[in-house]
């Protein structure tokens, strides 16, 4: 056995037998408390109904079995004499395994968390997912960012120098890609902000439509008539924008006008009439009928009432059964509605010889 005592790399081949034992052994090991705590976790989330379990169960099982063999290796190498410089290295590269391990289980207990909240808000308001997936997608980057420049440092890289060089080359970017990042921070905005959400019906300028998507660069509506609508997120923020969707009730004014051979005394019944018919009708809040002007072939009024629902269908539904009745009120009382009319005087001169 006297060949287990020469020496390989400043250590027996002893040594090195007993390091790669308890390597394999670690490893080994690390693999079956994996396994085990994996199924007991997958246990207890099908019997439990809170989401820690199920937190905790989603990022261990991202756990790379390559971080356990370098784990593994590390325990090994404690066995070991190792020269300064290989110690050195070999902690460096276990460093970067462990800083990149660490973002593989924070990155997926992000997408966790954000599936979770998919699904939540799915049910109750779908538009803010696209906020939920937007925000994922920055903590992710900012995640990925820091990982770089902490494996970047302890590789000896000067992080300060990188930094300021990546602001410069950043600004030459910016300005050449001005548009682009243009359209990306608005959209930002309008997920952060809101003015608008998927499934809100918009009026731009003189073109309307249901949002369908929010993306990076462009936003895209579907258009009454069917086609889709596409606009880049800068220029839609720099638009005047009406969203009807967030209408709680609309404003309905509409004026008529009756002839002016209507007798004076049926003048203040037909307020009463327009009244009793705005009434009846559900889901209407009347504000007012006026007598309001007089117009070129008719006695005009003007009449004033909210219908407490942003569906355009309710409104019109509402506004046709009040033109019947107000038809139907007008004949029984003898009230004439007016159209364009023109009376041609002639006058008659009379010549004396």
């Amino acid at each position: 056995m006297t060949f287990l005592t020469n020496i390989f790399f400043g250590n027996t081949l002893q040594t090195w037998l007993i390091a790669l034992g308890v390597m394999c052994v670690a490893f080994l090991t690390l693999i079956l408390i994996q396994k085990i705590i994996l199924r007991r976790l997958s246990c207890l989330a099908k019997r439990t109904e809170t989401q820690i379990d199920d937190l905790l169960l989603a990022v261990l099982s991202k756990t790379n079995l390559l971080f356990l063999f370098f784990v593994a290796v590390y325990i090994g190498s404690k066995f070991i004499v190792l020269q300064p410089n290989i110690l050195k290295a070999g902690n460096k590269i276990f460093f970067v395994v462990v800083i990149i391990q660490i973002a593989f289980w924070v990155g997926r207990g992000i997408s966790f968390v954000i599936s979770v909240n998919v699904r939540k808000r799915m049910a109750d308001n779908a538009a803010s997912t696209t906020t939920i997936s937007v925000l994922g997608f920055i903590s992710k980057l900012l995640l990925w960012s820091i990982v770089l420049l902490l494996v970047l440092d302890n590789l000896g890289v000067n992080i300060t120098s990188l930094v300021a060089g990546l602001g410069i080359g950043g600004i030459a970017i910016a300005l050449a890609a001005q548009n682009i990042l243009g359209d990306l921070f608005a959209s930002l905005s309008i997920v952060i902000d809101k003015p608008f959400v998927v499934g809100d019906f918009i009026v731009v300028d003189q073109l309307k439509g249901t949002v369908e998507h929010i993306g990076l660069k462009t936003t895209r509506l579907r258009s009454l008539g069917g086609e889709q609508l596409i606009f880049s997120n800068n220029d839609l923020l720099k638009s005047r924008i009406q969203n009807f969707k967030r209408m709680v009730e609309r404003r309905i004014l509409f004026g008529f006008g009756v002839t002016y051979q209507t007798p004076a005394e049926k003048l203040p019944l037909i307020n009463n009439i327009l009244k009793e018919i705005i009434l009846k009708q559900e889901k209407v809040r009347f504000d007012r009928v006026h007598f309001k002007e007089y117009g070129d072939s008719s006695l005009n009024y003007e009449v004033v009432y909210f219908v407490k629902s942003q569906n355009y269908n309710v409104y019109m539904d509402i506004q046709q059964a009040i033109n019947l009745e107000m038809f139907r009120r007008f004949q029984e009382a003898g009230i004439e509605f007016a159209y364009p009319t023109r009376t041609l005087l002639v006058q008659h001169e009379r010549h004396t010889s």
